[in-house]
């Protein structure tokens, strides 16, 4: 598979600002490629579409569609090199959480031009931060800002997600990396309850279910069903169906795990 096939081509809303600079260093041709592309759709525009106005339309929502995708990948090969560098060091582990995901949904060659994408951002993030300490740091909060402005809340939950997991595939997540996922959140304008309810989804107590729906465990039983019926509605698989059937399963995963979070509660409860 080419690079095309999976992160090339249309960047939706990444053609400038932070996050299209670190498109521009880890994409390098393939990225320069991606706005001739577009350069050259629109000006086919111009000069007419044989296909009719219908079939000009759902072209351009394809095209939408793509863009939005390809820079929700990105973004969350961006954010990942980020917490994968929170502890300063790069785990095999959480490598190979990535390479598993590009794997399972894009396909072998996607692995290799997933892991030389990283291995730029981590090139970049040192040569930045030895010109002044912090500039990474900053250029990740400049991004997750673009991300927010461009990305709406279920898809930055999502992404959310995604590094959540990625911060659990060695077995621990230490404080350097939960400060970095919390400064992510807040970045992205991500509300503080969201964040700390990932982070428990992986414990199996009744107290973590509590925290899933972050209510505490005096709550009413009208109190839990509120909160379950809000968190519900946010991670509902079907917000994030435009990034893609794998991004989907993905939502669909976290959302049965909250929902084995409410039966736990209402289980023990009696409701």
């Amino acid at each position: 598979m080419s690079a095309g096939k999976w992160i090339g081509g249309i960047l939706g809303f990444m053609s400038g600002g932070a996050l299209g600079a670190l498109a521009g260093v880890a994409l390098g041709a393939l990225f320069e490629y991606g706005l001739k592309a577009v350069n050259k759709d629109e000006g086919s525009r111009e000069s007419g579409f044989a296909g009719g106005s219908d079939a000009w339309e759902q072209a351009e929502r394809q095209r939408y569609y793509e863009g939005q995708r390809n820079s929700f990948l990105f973004s969350l090969l961006v954010l990942a090199s980020y917490i994968i560098k929170a502890d300063g060091k790069v785990m095999h582990s959480e490598m190979e959480f990535v390479r598993s995901f590009l794997r399972r949904n894009f396909g072998e060659a996607a692995v290799e031009q997933g892991n030389r994408i990283l291995l730029r951002l981590f090139d970049e993030q040192k040569r930045m931060d030895a010109s002044r300490q912090g500039a990474f740091k900053e250029t990740i909060r400049q991004s997750c800002v673009q991300i927010a402005a461009n990305m709406d809340y279920a898809g930055r939950l999502q992404l959310l997600n995604f590094l959540v997991m990625l911060a659990q595939a060695d077995g621990s997540v230490p404080a350097s990396e939960v400060d970095a996922l919390k400064e992510v959140a807040r970045f992205m304008g991500v509300a503080d309850a969201d964040i700390n309810s990932m982070l428990k989804l992986s414990g199996g107590t009744l107290d973590d279910a509590y925290a899933v729906l972050g209510v505490s465990p005096d709550a009413t039983d009208d109190e839990v069903r509120a909160a379950y019926r809000k968190l519900a509605l946010k991670h509902h698989p079907d917000r994030v169906a435009a990034l893609g059937e794998d991004i989907r399963r993905a939502a669909e995963k976290k959302f049965q795990e909250i929902n084995d979070a409410k039966e736990r509660i209402y289980k023990a409860r009696g409701m």
